[in-house]
């Protein structure tokens, strides 16, 4: 598709047995179309629709988890359309558009997979790894010099923390960080000094507790999730991920508490709750 926009009339827009990515392509230069187009998508900007494409992310997360394909499919589908927005706006003030985006991509594959498309030499899986993470060093050091030309000085990376998206959630964030820091030898040798480590941050958690301000003790157990995210990357449990299941768990068996009480939870004693907690979790054992 050649045109910048297009008209809400045109053919293309109905067609269920063409190219559809094109046609993708063709409903959103409809929406972005000044003449007859949506009002909502017309005022939107690549920051205000950034938040999606992590909301986005996450439900294709949760339907791939939930094993349903169709769903699978559809949230796919939700993915795409935020590439096909910033491309198309991108497009309208003459910057790249979804070509250059595929262009992009392609690219960065081939670079990063020699051992597939170049010098067939790296073909184990440590050997992958580490071919891997030299490319992204050598891509970090470009995107330096390209940001120095462009006489961005401030936005120089100056560490190997540097490119580790600030919008990650916490968990996830803590993890990419802490390895990070690990590949240029700072990290506990030992997992029992780890485990050390989280029972001190446990006690500084105690004792801002019980003297501390506010400010302090929420700073306390945030180095107390820290540690944890820590144990977790050392044993190779995706914190995150860990950390979902653990909610998903709970939620399930609270519900499960609902039902067995009769529904009013906050009529029931704690002890009545904890015995109808213990029992569904018996049950989940024999099943």
């Amino acid at each position: 598709m050649t045109e910048l926009f297009v008209k809400p009339t045109d053919p293309r827009l109905v067609d269920d047995e063409g190219d559809q990515i094109q046609r993708l392509l063709a409903v959103m230069a409809a929406l972005r179309n000044p003449d007859g187009g949506c009002p909502w998508d017309l005022e939107q900007t690549s920051a205000s629709i950034a938040q999606y494409a992590v909301e986005e992310a996450y439900e294709l997360v949760d339907a791939i988890e939930n094993g349903v394909p169709d769903d699978v499919r559809d949230e796919l589908g939700d993915v795409l359309l935020q590439v096909v927005f910033h491309s198309q706006m991108s497009r309208e003030t003459g910057g790249f558009d979804i070509q250059d985006v595929a262009r992009s991509i392609c690219q960065k594959m081939l670079r990063r997979h020699p051992h597939v498309f170049d010098v067939p030499s790296t073909k184990t899986a440590d050997g992958v790894r580490l071919t891997w993470e030299e490319i992204k060093a050598q891509e970090r050091a470009e995107r330096a010099e390209r940001l120095a030309v462009n006489g961005n000085e401030q936005s120089l990376p100056k560490s190997v923390l540097d490119d580790v998206p600030t919008t990650l959630p916490a968990l996830r964030r803590s993890d990419k960080i802490q390895a990070r820091a690990a590949k240029v030898g700072f990290d506990h040798p030992t997992m029992e000094q780890i485990y050390a480590k989280h029972l001190e941050e446990l006690a500084e958690v105690k004792d801002a507790a019980e003297n501390g301000t506010a400010e302090e003790l929420a700073l306390e157990v945030g180095d107390l999730l820290f540690t944890a995210a820590a144990i977790a990357r050392r044993l190779g449990i995706a914190p995150e991920e860990a950390f979902r299941k653990a909610n998903d768990k709970f939620e399930r068996r609270f519900r499960a508490v609902e039902q067995m009480v009769g529904g009013d939870v906050s009529a029931r004693s704690l002890e009545d709750l904890d015995a109808a907690w213990n029992a569904v979790k018996a049950q989940e054992k024999q099943q």
